[in-house]
């Protein structure tokens, strides 16, 4: 909710009561913009009008105070414009990793900082008070408010919780020229309120993208989704851009996909002898260590192989999954047949029960811990994935399912191609 009023003595508030102007209230055909006037007397004497100004194609609203002095004195008056919410979240957050819900400021000094409820409801939140330019915003999952003050002078942003109700507030506070008497003073702000599309928030203020967050992966992120949007313009759906996507970043990594997976494979191959040899030293855990590692050394296996490999490719992944559950693009866009939305879950849970199977097989296809408890654990492990993304929105598991399909393809094949190498030596030296 967007509230505003005047302060000073006698001036109105968010609560006084507003007489609409005689006038239109919908958008005339061939129109580009609607004007909304709302009249009403301060206290003081002085005439007040508040100015909606709608634009066609627009989620931008202009909010303009003209305030005629009629009085003999000059009058000093500030405008202040502040948006309100509860702190819960939007509904469906707690299904899956939360992204921020809350207020935002930017100034040019300060950069883009949050604010969480709950550093406001103790007083201790920390962000830029004073500033001649920035925006600052109420944040949710896919959409945002933000007011944009529109003259260069210097304002307050503020933040507080209501008396007695789970109520927050944030704005801004704009100060009015003094108003000579029989003169007119007007000040105005720009308020946007709609979907967090990065395309239309770079054009209403410089950092206001920055509300599609992606932490400490923005560095990543942002080339990615700059990449997801390229795909989208060329094949016009954003399931299969995801799709392309997600094929395009497995190329890149194949070749440390590839050292991983002939790690992987290797160790396959030992597993047996690896077993035997726990059988034999298993009381003598120093002998044990002291005859694996001769066996690593002797057929040039690295253990750790398989994880290094795996582990640098991990921020591109997180920071492509950021991608896809922040992206309001993402929201009512249909895939194929049952998928009519990808930011909601597979309504017959297709996708994730295709993502258990795969994840099944990647671990099939995995060298077999010698530990039993080990060997438990990883088998269940699809399992116990595959139940959390049935309320993950349908483009991740979308991603999900062809990264791991890919997977399978490329470590079965280096697999098959080691296992027929370990076969042939043992061949040749029986």
């Amino acid at each position: 909710m967007m509230q505003s009023g005047l302060i000073g003595e006698g001036m109105p508030t968010h609560r006084t009561t507003f007489r609409r102007v005689d006038g239109p209230v919908e958008l005339a055909e061939g129109a580009d913009e609607l004007k909304v006037r709302l009249e009403g007397t301060a206290a003081n004497g002085a005439q007040v009008t508040k100015i909606l100004t709608f634009k066609r194609g627009s989620y931008l609203v202009d909010v303009a105070w003209e305030i005629v002095n009629q009085g003999d004195k000059p009058l000093t008056t500030h405008a202040y414009y502040q948006l309100q919410r509860d702190s819960v979240a939007p509904e469906g957050e707690a299904k899956m990793v939360s992204t921020f819900t809350g207020p935002a400021v930017y100034t040019e000094s300060d950069k883009y900082q949050k604010v969480s409820f709950g550093d406001i409801a103790d007083a201790k939140a920390k962000f830029a008070k004073k500033a001649d330019n920035g925006w600052l915003a109420m944040v949710q999952h896919y959409f945002v408010s933000a007011l944009v003050p529109t003259d260069k002078v210097q304002h307050e942003y503020y933040m507080r919780k209501a008396d007695g109700a789970d109520i927050y507030q944030a704005g801004v506070i704009v100060p009015v020229a003094e108003i000579a008497p029989g003169a007119k003073g007007e000040t105005s702000i720009s308020l946007y309120a709609g979907p967090q599309e990065q395309a239309r928030l770079k054009k209403v203020a410089p950092g206001l993208d920055l509300v599609v967050d992606y932490g400490w992966l923005t560095i990543v992120a942002a080339p990615i989704f700059w990449a997801l949007q390229a795909i989208h313009g060329v094949v016009g759906n954003w399931g299969w851009a995801i799709v392309v996507l997600t094929i395009m970043i497995k190329a890149v990594f194949f070749p440390l996909s590839a050292a991983s997976y002939k790690s992987m494979a290797k160790m396959r191959v030992l597993t047996p002898r690896l077993t035997q040899l726990k059988e034999r030293y298993g009381d003598d855990k120093q002998r044990l260590n002291q005859e694996m590692m001769k066996l690593y050394q002797t057929e040039k296996v690295n253990p750790l192989g398989g994880c290094l490999p795996i582990v640098v490719q991990i921020p591109v992944f997180i920071a492509l999954y950021w991608v896809l559950l922040g992206a309001v693009e993402m929201r009512g866009a249909p895939w194929i047949l049952w998928i009519h939305d990808l930011a909601a879950p597979d309504p017959f849970f297709i996708l994730p029960i295709l993502m258990m199977a795969s994840m099944f097989i990647q671990t099939k296809l995995n060298p077999t811990p010698p530990d039993p408890i080990q060997a438990k654990i990883m088998m269940f492990m699809p399992l116990v994935f595959g139940v959390m993304f049935f309320w993950f929105p349908a483009g991740l598991v979308l991603y999900w399912v062809v990264n791991n399909v890919l997977s399978i393809a490329q470590q079965w094949q280096i697999t098959r191609m080691i296992e027929r190498g370990g076969k042939a030596a043992n061949d040749a030296k029986a």
